[in-house]
């Protein structure tokens, strides 16, 4: 274990004489967190917004005033052609178009239900989507006041002994109320969504390039020659080049963690020890997998692309953005072989939801069970050049 003390130590003050590593380090963790989660954000506001009213009804400029309150939508034409506010899309002006047909109150009044009708622009699937979301509350929560009305006025009524119908003198109260309750993130805050994820990913992808990077950068200066003739073993070699990054893992998830809470408040309800414990489980299989791409590569810039192809997939598919849920099934068998996807459900689980080992046991024994394999791989492949 000596020799394998001096190699860390050896990688440790180039790290550290390398004027670019330590910001890289130190740096890039707090501002991809910071700029990631304020710039990565699904809360749309001000959306382009069409009103087509054939009632000019009191009912109706009830319902326009309540889009126009929330804060999501900011009305850009006001028309009284369908024709028009058509235009209007077709020319990128609005995103959605809200068109209430004539008689709006009169139906709600004496049928008790009508109908408005809600077109958006789905170029943008997300968008649109979260669009047709907010319209569709604020249009139950129209409903909701328009029949706490019809109640008060059914009361009244009631409460007049001169109304004929004598069913109305003796209603029976009504009372409905919707309780709505957000669990893990109560106020749909989507940066307590984001930033769990962000420190994943970001784990991941710096070692991993670092790794890459680092071996090959040493081939090409010749350094790692000097370390191949002598007795050095395999795996004190390999174990001496990976132990460094894999303790920088854990300060970059410290300063990830700092910053998370201190900028964005973000809750930790789990244990904070096992959140480090599985960084330390999980960081090996992004190492083992930079070892493995430099045993390949030639030079920096082929490890730069080939950690680039593989890490790409891998961001884009662990769940930071998209719902790993919501893609197609062969995506999801695909995305089994995933490691960040793993880091990032886990983090979510114990930093939201409290999540105990006993929670999390299946996915640190398949992320063991992963780094065990790509790093027996690595080692395999790896062959001393002289």
């Amino acid at each position: 274990m000596r020799t394998v003390f001096f190699l860390v130590q050896k990688e440790f003050l180039q790290i550290f004489r390398n004027k670019t590593m330590l910001p890289l380090l130190l740096v890039m963790p707090v501002f991809q967190t910071i700029l990631l989660s304020f710039a990565a954000n699904y809360e749309i506001k001000d959306l382009a917004f069409a009103v087509v009213d054939h009632d000019l009804s009191p009912a109706s400029r009830q319902l326009v005033g309540k889009f126009s309150a929330s804060g999501y939508f900011k009305i850009k034409e006001a028309s009284f052609s369908a024709k028009d506010a058509d235009d209007a899309m077709a020319g990128d002006r609005v995103d959605l178009i809200l068109e209430i047909p004539a008689g709006f109150e009169r139906d709600l009044v004496r049928e008790n239900q009508t109908s408005v009708s809600l077109t958006a622009n789905a170029i943008n699937a997300t968008k649109a989507g979260l669009g047709m979301g907010y319209a569709q509350n604020i249009i139950r929560d129209f409903n909701a006041d328009f029949a706490q009305r019809n109640i008060a006025l059914f009361a009244s009524a009631a409460a007049n002994p001169e109304t004929p119908n004598p069913s109305t003198r003796n209603p029976q109260p009504v009372n409905l109320q919707t309780t709505y309750s957000n669990w893990y993130n109560p106020h749909l805050d989507y940066k307590t969504f984001m930033v769990p994820g962000i420190l994943g990913e970001i784990v991941s992808l710096i070692i991993c390039f670092l790794t890459a990077l680092n071996i090959v950068r040493e081939r090409e200066l010749g350094t790692i020659e000097q370390l191949n003739v002598t007795p050095v073993q395999k795996w004190q070699f390999i174990l001496g080049k990976l132990l460094p990054f894999w303790l920088l893992s854990l300060v970059m998830m410290t300063v990830g963690l700092t910053v998370g809470k201190l900028i964005f408040n973000i809750p930790m309800l789990g244990s904070l020890g096992l959140v480090f414990g599985y960084t330390a489980a999980f960081t090996p299989c992004m190492l083992g997998l930079g070892f493995l791409i430099s045993n390949f590569a030639d030079s920096q810039q082929q490890a730069m692309f080939t950690a680039w192809f593989f890490l790409l997939i891998f961001i884009l598919m662990c769940g930071l953005f998209t719902p790993v849920e919501s893609m197609p099934h062969w995506a999801q068998v695909l995305n089994t072989l995933n490691p960040v996807k793993y880091f990032v459900e886990f983090m979510r689980l114990v930093l939201l939801k409290g999540a105990g080992f006993q929670d999390i046991r299946n996915n640190f024994f398949t992320v063991v069970t992963y780094a065990v394999a790509v790093n027996a791989l690595a080692v395999w492949s790896y062959k001393k050049r002289v």
